[in-house]
């Protein structure tokens, strides 16, 4: 297993700033190649404000890799997606099926796969990069310490508000706002990830989802940016939702975070120079699902791969061939966002067939 650390040595091969899917994916690449210093700002285990559902891609990508273990699936185990439109009492189950894991034991197992010739340094972040032909100079900053470290190729893995990205001078990409209730179950519910659409919370409001894991269910819900007083409309779309579903019972846990609003092929940035952006520092996640852990993984197995098998100078432009795959997927799906997010849009998906519905899914 990886070598935790009070603070980092002064030279590695490669920094990796984030310990998440694509932080993760990234080291085990790089540490072929030489040493790796994970960075990660958070405690470990991490929490992560996350549904905790791996898709058929995330899953036989990780397959490929180690095990998963059973301790860290919730029940019911898999969860189809199921489009509702609660106005109009509209179901629509689809093929599109989902592993339910519970994210923080994810994770952790995800951190557990690191050799223990990768050095990771938690409650620290990456607070200033700089950058030459020759070297990376990362400014790290910890609760008592600051410090000075190099590198020859840097990995951004920092997440929707990735301070690397920032400081490459690329600028911030638009972030949904993010509210998740973890409520007590009095009952069951079927096995569904419920993406729901109502009209009537206003135009602030995008899509609300629940997913029951346990004896708890996860309802969350995703605002546009810059929406002021979320929590109202939160409390608005539970009251509708408990109405309903009895089944839901009092919030034991709220939690708010970000999400990357992937508006633009400009949003999705392979990096610069010696320094590469991974999973939602570079843009990578879906603009029509808002899933992003099969694009976290996917992104930051390339960042790995090139390190391990190219000269430092050359990593990037490996890396971004490699991505350019994922990127064409991204600008796909975005062709469908405007329909998608249209009042005309959602009204017209309750008269498409549910095998329709289905397969198109499959594709966001």
């Amino acid at each position: 297993m990886f070598t935790l650390r009070e603070a980092p040595q002064p030279h590695y091969d490669t920094i990796i700033a984030g310990s998440g899917p694509a932080g993760v994916m990234a080291a085990l690449g790089a540490a072929r190649r030489g040493s790796v210093l994970v960075v990660e700002t958070s405690r470990l285990p991490r929490d992560k404000s996350c549904g905790g559902m791996l898709n058929e891609f995330a899953q036989q990508f990780l397959a490929d890799i180690a095990p998963l273990p059973e301790s860290m699936v919730r029940s019911p185990s898999y969860v189809n997606f199921r489009y509702v439109d609660w106005d109009r009492e509209i179901r629509k189950p689809t093929g599109l099926r989902f592993l339910n894991v519970d994210r923080i034991e994810f994770d952790e197992w995800l951190l557990r796969l690191l050799p223990s010739s990768v050095d990771v340094v938690a409650e620290c972040a990456v607070i200033g990069v700089t950058q030459d032909a020759h070297r990376v100079v990362a400014t790290l900053k910890s609760r008592d310490s600051e410090y000075t470290v190099t590198c020859e190729n840097l990995v951004g893995a920092d997440g929707a508000r990735s301070t690397v990205r920032r400081e490459l001078g690329e600028g911030s990409v638009a972030t949904y706002v993010t509210l998740q209730d973890f409520c007590r179950l009095s009952g069951d519910l079927p096995p569904y990830f419920d993406c729901i659409y109502m009209r009537n919370i206003g135009d602030a409001y995008a899509y609300s989802y629940v997913v029951p894991k346990d004896d708890i269910a996860i309802v969350g819900s995703v605002y546009y940016p810059k929406t002021k007083r979320p929590y109202l409309k939160q409390d608005q779309t539970l009251s509708i939702l408990r109405a309903a579903m009895p089944q839901l019972g009092e919030t034991v846990r709220r939690e708010a975070s970000v999400a990357l609003s992937v508006r633009s092929a400009r949003d999705i940035v392979p990096g610069r120079g010696r320094i590469i952006l991974a999973g939602e520092a570079g843009g990578f996640m879906s603009p029509t699902s808002g899933e992003g852990i099969s694009y976290a993984l996917n992104s930051g197995r390339y960042a790995g791969e090139m390190i391990a098998n190219h000269e430092p100078s050359h990593v990037l432009e490996a890396y971004a061939a490699a991505t350019r795959q994922i990127g064409a997927n991204i600008h796909r799906k975005l062709k469908w966002l405007p329909l998608m997010e249209s009042a005309w849009g959602k009204y017209l998906a309750g008269f498409v067939p549910t095998p329709l519905v289905s397969k198109v899914t499959q594709g966001l």
